[in-house]
């Protein structure tokens, strides 16, 4: 991370379709992002994006659109609900190969230091590794299984701050 920013890349021997619709499927969890679900008015430029648990009751990020070119690129700002840091921005990048798709994730923003930047440099490797299970084997890896399990289970001892009911489509981020 340098200059309040940090690139991430992973190949991964599938297709963009395949890729771009792990990383913007409303119908469902989203196993990569920690198998939460994302819900929003709509994935275009200025909409509001939440990420909720999949059971609806918390709400772990929220943002809004800033660019979304299918199949190649989507971006929007972020905020992890339970800390008062800044948001920063995310954009997802997939670059067509002969081979597959290079996936770009590009954190831009980032407050150095702060719980939301370390979190999310922590959970990069998860999100690339996690998505390129899916698209290549069908399923996520057991490690992230697990943690989709655990992450049911301890759901109740989530902060109020993560309430979804604090957290409407509506809220300004």
């Amino acid at each position: 991370m340098n200059d309040n920013k940090a690139v991430f890349k992973i190949h991964i021997n599938g297709s963009v379709e395949d890729v771009w619709r792990e990383i913007t499927k409303t119908d469902e969890p989203q196993q990569c992002f920690f198998n939460s679900v994302l819900d929003t008015e709509g994935l275009k430029p200025g909409a509001q994006i939440r990420m909720r648990t999949v059971s609806g009751r918390y709400t772990a990020v929220v943002g809004e659109v800033v660019e979304f070119d299918p199949p190649h690129r989507y971006a929007h700002t972020m905020r992890f609900t339970q800390y008062d840091d800044p948001p920063c921005t995310v954009t997802y990048e997939l670059i067509e190969k002969d081979t597959g798709v290079e996936f770009v994730i590009t954190l831009d923003g980032l407050q150095p230091g702060t719980k939301s930047a370390k979190s999310m440099i922590r959970g990069a490797s998860f999100i690339m590794n996690t998505l390129k299970s899916l698209v290549e084997k069908g399923k996520a890896p057991l490690s992230s299984r697990v943690v989709f399990a655990l992450g049911g289970v301890l759901e109740g001892l989530s902060p109020k701050s993560m309430s979804s009911e604090n957290w409407p489509l509506s809220r300004q981020v």
